[in-house]
């Protein structure tokens, strides 16, 4: 793809900014929630989360259980 130049643009660079007369004008936050995640991936992080929590649990127990472990490893 060839690189844009600002002389590409000239003809458009003064115009003013559209506004709609059929829609109202967004507020912040409304303008924002377009980029939020896609609804779908609804419970996805808390999903993470838990298994991550459920991975470092398992390692730790394994860690307490390691034969030889110079460190003891306190599960309290």
């Amino acid at each position: 793809m060839p690189r844009r130049n600002i002389k590409d643009y000239q003809d458009i660079i003064r115009l003013p900014h559209p506004v709609s007369k059929d829609r109202p004008h967004l507020s912040m936050q409304e303008r924002a929630a377009q980029f939020s995640p896609f609804a779908a991936l609804t419970g996805y992080d808390d999903a993470v989360k838990e298994t991550a929590r459920l991975s470092e649990e398992q390692m730790r127990l394994s860690e307490a259980y390691l034969p030889g472990c110079p460190d003891e490893v306190s599960l309290h």
